[in-house]
């Protein structure tokens, strides 16, 4: 007998890379490889998607370079410490109709 759990295999996913990024947190990961992270996420993107990430990545780098660049829940994000200030998830990742900037 299979549960279900509610969330769709998007969600799912989400949290299971998630769960990554935490583990990744614990094992001392550096602000380096946090950024190679990012930057290899956007370069996943449809282009469509990936030319708003690459933008929102210009404009937050330039406007706040205190930021430090990351994942969350699989997506582009920026963060003061542990706390996440500015994320971004694409329409693509839900098979939604507009991205979110928060």
């Amino acid at each position: 007998m299979t549960e279900s759990t509610g969330f769709s295999a998007a969600e799912q996913a989400a949290i299971a890379e998630r769960a990554q990024e935490l583990r990744a947190q614990r094992g001392g990961k550096k602000k380096a490889d946090a950024l190679q992270d990012l930057l290899a996420k956007i370069e996943e993107m449809p282009e469509q998607d990936r030319a708003m990430a690459v933008a929102v990545h210009r404009i937050v780098t330039e406007a706040a370079p205190e930021l430090e660049p990351r994942t969350w829940y699989g997506m582009p994000a920026y963060a003061r410490g542990t706390d996440v200030l500015v994320f971004l998830q694409v329409s693509s990742k839900f098979g939604v109709r507009y991205t979110t900037l928060g």
